[in-house]
């Protein structure tokens, strides 16, 4: 039986979570807050926070061989800060804020410092600001991490948007580089534009990865892989499940890449890039290996397919939805595939990311005979 998310933050808190003071709750929290909301969060203190500090930070790779930046236990509550500095000049970033009456706030000096102080990776891998690696205790390779979203709260109230020659999804079409500022409506959980555009809010962040096998070196964090990373699938909001297969000890989560909001495809190059707070909980599954990524929301399962082409993308989110509905909950193959084609929409998640995704969405409900039980 699903229980509310009322009940889980009060068996969470029972398990062992100490209550926050009122007065501490960072002030972003309430943003996006009912008031009930708000007084469930105050009861909860992450274990852990890593915050964007520039020894925190690593500029656009995954690795097996990156050194953590923090040490974590399996069951443990994380809060991860992160930055994105999309349209922030690395040479002069001050010049961003004061072009667009932003003020150079605690965040921005915190994105300012990182710029000025961490490092691209030495042989020319470039990609994300990321925040990590958190190494997770008992987490070795062959089994499956669980990452249960708990919340995504912004620092700063805007997010950015840009397009430019060459890139996106229709790069020959776009003849300038243009950057946009998107500010926010904390109250109205809304993005502006410009008057007559307004984006509604649903923050969520577009890297969540393990690091690659050892084998496989140091690589960009530009495109996803079986491991994670680049994965831009729009869904994965508060209250939701990521699966990541373990291929290293201590699996080495890296997040960043923050989106305020995303449409599918996320066809300018971009979505609304973010700096995001993001609150995890840890759960390694001893054993259980991965081929691919996997996701759980409370209505869905998601199933991911990637590759350099589209067609084969497709393709392959067709084969890990057809191989979920068949391995984990019980039908033939070919009863699979039925459900698959009359009852599962399958979706671009990025047409962007040089490795291109489609992501199926696998919906609980049409499965009536079955029980999902589900933390939120």
């Amino acid at each position: 039986m699903t229980t509310s998310r009322r009940e889980f933050l009060r068996n969470t808190t029972q398990s062992g979570l100490a209550a926050l003071a009122l007065n501490a709750l960072p002030a972003e929290a309430s943003a996006f807050s009912s008031a009930d909301e708000l007084a469930e969060l105050r009861a909860l203190k992450p274990d852990h926070i890593v915050r964007s500090l520039p020894e925190n930070m690593v500029w656009g790779y995954f690795g097996a061989d990156v050194p953590p930046a923090y040490n974590v236990k399996d069951g443990d509550v994380v809060e991860i800060q992160t930055v994105n500095p999309s349209g922030v000049s690395r040479t002069n970033p001050e010049e961003f804020y004061t072009k667009n009456q932003l003020p150079i706030d605690a965040h921005a000096q915190e994105v300012i410092a990182i710029l000025k102080n961490v490092k691209p990776e030495p042989s020319g891998i470039r990609g994300h600001m990321l925040t990590g690696p958190v190494y997770i205790e008992g987490a070795e390779p062959g089994d499956s991490l669980e990452i249960r979203i708990l919340d995504l709260t912004f620092p700063a109230g805007f997010g950015v948007n840009s397009v430019w020659p060459g890139g996106g999804g229709i790069p020959d079409e776009v003849k300038t580089r243009e950057t946009f500022v998107y500010r926010y409506d904390a109250k109205r959980k809304v993005a502006t534009l410009k008057e007559g555009v307004e984006i509604p809010l649903k923050p969520f962040m577009g890297v969540m990865a393990l690091a690659p096998p050892p084998e496989t070196g140091r690589v960009s964090s530009i495109p996803p892989a079986f491991f994670g990373g680049n994965l831009d699938i729009k869904h994965l909001v508060k209250g939701t499940t990521l699966h990541l297969p373990v291929s290293v000890a201590g699996g080495l989560f890296t997040t960043g890449d923050g989106h305020g909001a995303q449409g599918n495809g996320e066809v300018s190059g971009v979505a609304i890039e973010t700096a995001i707070n993001l609150t995890v909980k840890f759960i390694v599954h001893k054993g259980k290996p991965l081929k691919m990524p996997r996701a759980e929301t409370p209505t869905h399962f998601i199933a991911v397919g990637l590759d350099k082409d589209l067609n084969k993308a497709m393709k392959n989110a067709l084969s890990e939805a057809c191989a979920f509905i068949n391995n984990e909950l019980g039908f033939t193959f070919n009863e699979a595939l039925s459900i698959a084609s009359t009852g599962v929409d399958f979706e671009v998640s990025q047409v962007v990311d040089q490795t291109l995704g489609v992501h199926a969405m696998i919906p609980k409900s049409i499965f009536t005979k079955k029980k999902f039980t589900y933390w939120t």
